[in-house]
């Protein structure tokens, strides 16, 4: 089982990508989200799209709970018990660039023959999106032009 880790403090990671990785580097996760960005917030709809077990579900929405990506809200249905809705917090939403992003590499390295599922657009113009590094002042940087460079007062061996 994944220990939970409620904040970045707790990490004891001090790679931002690995204190990232803590909380969405499962497939699990990275496939709850996709359905939550796409409007999926109940237990059972989650388990029916995804097909994976409850107490993988369980403890996987657990996991995103804990870390403020997503949040529970109680909803009954007639003659039902309460039970609770999962939908994305505001760090979940920013999560959309990183699934664009992994959508977009799997286009484009592990194409299925029948093309893309999904088509990334603009809900304002119908256009098509593209994940892609913007600088400060909103131009594009080509990928050869990026560099994740560690920061010179980082301690020797750390990761960026």
């Amino acid at each position: 089982m994944t220990k939970r880790i409620a904040s970045a403090a707790d990490s004891g990671q001090r790679c931002s990508i690995g204190r990232a990785l803590e909380v969405v580097g499962d497939r699990w996760s990275l496939l709850i989200l996709r359905e939550a960005v796409q409007g999926v917030t109940r237990f059972s709809e989650f388990r029916e799209r995804l097909h994976v077990a409850s107490d993988v579900l369980t403890q996987r929405l657990g996991v995103l709970t804990d870390a403020g990506v997503l949040e529970k809200h109680p909803y009954r249905e007639d003659g039902a018990r309460t039970r609770m809705a999962y939908r994305l917090t505001p760090a979940g939403r920013d999560l959309v660039v990183v699934i664009g992003a992994l959508q977009q590499w799997g286009d484009l390295h592990r194409p299925h023959p029948d093309g893309p599922l999904v088509h990334r657009a603009s809900r304002a113009t119908g256009r098509p999106l593209r994940v892609a590094f913007i600088d400060d002042e909103g131009n594009e940087s080509p990928l050869d032009d990026v560099h994740l460079a560690a920061r010179f007062d980082a301690p020797q061996g750390s990761d960026v």
